[in-house]
């Protein structure tokens, strides 16, 4: 299957490019408007297995007939995937969209991220130091709210593909994240919305518990940014992808790097949050280490919003989620029905129909075959049990995405490991940097910073390094799949968790060995940690920057912000995996060991979290197996295979004559 893709990738990259050439050849001809209607006349001839390359071609014709400008004439040429402007208009080529429009989208991502990590990142220890929460409860709530936040983009995803748009959406939502923020600067601020510290230290301190009502202000902030960010966080960089256009190559070609450079903007952003905002909080005050990100998340939307004469936009195309349930419904009812072997006799729609509607028309498959039902003309079927080709085809675009879906929920799960047990492990190690009477002290959190400089530093040569020596060897735009990028995460972290283990076990001889109080320190460096850190930031380069590309190129044109949503839902559905995966642990352990601690309590020296590490180790490379096995038999999206292929070619080679 996959040769025969290839060989067609080659013809239709062989006859588009011959073409096109031709094409280009005779723009200066004097009788433009018959190299144009030829080209026309060409569009439906050629092998093409997608509307992709043939809007290319019908493309080359409008600059034939305009002298090389495009359909809005010299320096007015349009776009060709149907974006518009908020007023629903064509939007120039020239005016609007690109890396100009991208720029106020990659600066608002930049400081929001800074304002979410500056909660996320440190959570653990407002929960465990000013809440007085214990380590598993405390590590199940960042957990579980870090679930939510993830989980929330699917209603956001609903609402801007069905109704609203991306842009609306994402207004909307950034007003509820900003109350979120608002509130919960007003939580540590307030001194009747804290509880007291504690009474003492160590294994005799008294901590009294936060009231109903303080615990209600800080989680209520908590949890009203989970929601707005639901409205941001899947349209964002969707709406980022949209400035580049597919039906322009060159565009398409910036757009093979976009989520790249996305990638290393998010990670700037986190650097300054796992640095300068946790200094602020751990040795300043949670005022304002929680004040700055606030002000942060303000500048980024009015930054966004400032570009908005620059945006390109698309139209809300309907519930994706209605058309999907219609497909299956209609399978079912006309289960009995049998399936033609010529797909060109089942309902589809004309092509005005999807050109009034700014919609991409699929060609008709064999896979799932089952589905096909949906789209078989019958006489006594309702209505509502006729669907056309394309609604099926989206159908099962999505439904093949699920499986591989399911497979990134225990790195996710992983992942969260980074904000909650390796911090907690970091507060019970030397965290002093120099000599002196008042060394610096490492804020355990601050180490996530380790994170996110391999991450940048990896995205950067992968991208300006690896891509282009893996390119001229594989032919491949992006040199690898985005199925091998995401495997390389998973090795990656398999190895971090093995190591992590190896480090722990460490730690606790360590501990044995100097008998440490509960709560003192132990004389043992906090950057023995640094292992784990740097390799869970150089599998999260490959894995996270893969994953959210995958689910979006993957997804159908029309349900891009699902596409979104379904990458950001593994990392919710992950981490409330981590938390249940935590307390089960522990519970079972503790019964298991009759009477001894568990392999994770408040007290670390006393538990076994290597052991807990290395259960993870095992469940990751179980993961990775059935990832291995699930890619080998997935079949790329045929558009965006095809366009990459066709891209790749009309970069390679020369211009004509």
């Amino acid at each position: 299957m996959q040769g025969e893709q290839s060989g067609r990738r080659a013809r239709v990259a062989t006859e588009f490019n011959a073409r096109i050439r031709s094409t280009s050849r005779e723009l200066l001809h004097p009788e433009r408007s018959r190299t144009a209607q030829a080209a026309r006349q060409l569009a439906p001839s050629l092998t093409l297995t997608s509307d992709l390359e043939r809007q290319l071609l019908l493309q080359a014709a409008a600059m034939a007939e305009n002298g090389g400008e495009g359909e809005g004439g010299e320096g007015g040429e349009y776009t060709k995937d149907g974006s518009v402007d908020l007023r629903g208009n064509p939007v120039p080529r020239s005016k609007r969209g690109g890396w100009r429009a991208c720029t106020f989208i990659v600066v608002y991502e930049l400081f929001e991220r800074m304002a979410y990590y500056g909660v996320a990142s440190n959570l653990v220890m407002y929960l465990t130091e000013r809440l007085h929460q214990g380590t598993v409860e405390a590590a199940n709530n960042v957990t579980n709210w870090s679930g939510t936040v993830f989980l929330t983009p699917l209603l956001g995803a609903f609402l801007a593909d069905a109704y609203l748009g991306r842009y609306w959406t994402f207004v909307a939502g950034s007003a509820v994240y900003l109350m979120g923020m608002l509130l919960l600067t007003l939580a540590v601020s307030v001194p009747a919305l804290k509880p007291p510290p504690c009474d003492g230290a160590g294994a005799g301190a008294t901590c009294p518990r936060a009231s109903a009502l303080q615990l209600g202000v800080y989680f209520g902030g908590l949890y009203t940014i989970a929601l707005g960010h639901g409205g941001t966080k899947p349209n964002i960089s969707t709406i980022g992808a949209d400035q580049f256009d597919d039906f322009h190559p060159p565009e398409r070609l910036r757009k093979l790097s976009f989520f790249n450079w996305w990638m290393f903007t998010v990670f700037t952003g986190i650097l300054f949050s796992t640095t300068v905002l946790v200094y602020l909080q751990d040795s300043v005050s949670w005022s304002w280490g929680y004040g700055v990100p606030t002000l942060a998340l303000a500048a980024s939307v009015a930054v966004f919003l400032a570009g908005t004469p620059l945006y390109r936009h698309k139209l809300p195309q309907g519930s994706p989620i209605t058309r999907m349930g219609k497909v299956v419904a209609a399978a079912v009812w006309k289960c009995r029905v049998t399936v033609p072997n010529d797909l060109s006799e089942l309902h589809e729609a004309d092509p005005e129909y999807y050109t009034g509607k700014k919609r991409f028309r699929v060609d008709a498959t064999s896979s799932m075959r089952f589905l096909n039902r949906a789209a078989v003309k019958t006489e006594d079927a309702p209505g509502w049990a006729l669907c056309t080709v394309t609604e099926v085809e989206e159908t099962k675009q999505i439904g093949k995405l699920v499986p591989l879906l399911a497979t990134m929920f225990v790195p996710c799960a992983l992942m969260a490991q980074v904000g909650t047990l390796f911090v907690r492990q970091g507060v019970t190690l030397d965290r002093r940097l120099g000599r002196g009477a008042s060394p610096f002290q490492v804020p355990p959190a601050s180490l996530g910073a380790c994170v996110t400089l391999t991450m940048l530093v990896c995205v950067a040569v992968y991208d300006r390094a690896l891509v282009p020596f893996l390119r001229r060897r594989t032919k491949n735009p992006r040199g690898i799949t985005l199925l091998q990028r995401i495997g390389a995460g998973l090795l990656l972290q398999v190895a971090t968790m093995a190591i992590t283990a190896a480090v722990e076990s460490r730690r606790l001889g360590f501990a044995r060995s100097h008998s440490a109080a509960l709560g003192a320190p132990l004389p043992l460096t906090i950057f023995v940690l640094l292992p784990q850190f740097v390799l869970m930031g150089a599998a999260d380069a490959f894995l996270v920057v893969g994953q959210i590309e995958f689910f979006y190129d993957q997804a159908p044109e029309s349900m891009k912000s699902l596409g979104t949503a379904m990458s950001l839902t593994a990392y919710g559905v992950g981490s409330m995996l981590s938390s249940a995966v935590l307390s089960l642990v522990e519970r079972t352990t503790a019964a298991g060991r009759r009477g001894g601690a568990p392999w994770v309590a408040n007290d670390l020296n006393a538990s076994r979290l290597d052991c807990y590490y290395a259960f993870l180790a095992v469940l990751a490379a179980a993961n990775l197996a059935a990832f291995v096995v699930l890619s080998c038999r997935y079949e790329y999206r045929a558009e965006s295979t095809e366009a990459i292929g066709v891209t790749a070619t009309v970069q390679s080679e020369p211009a004509a004559p």
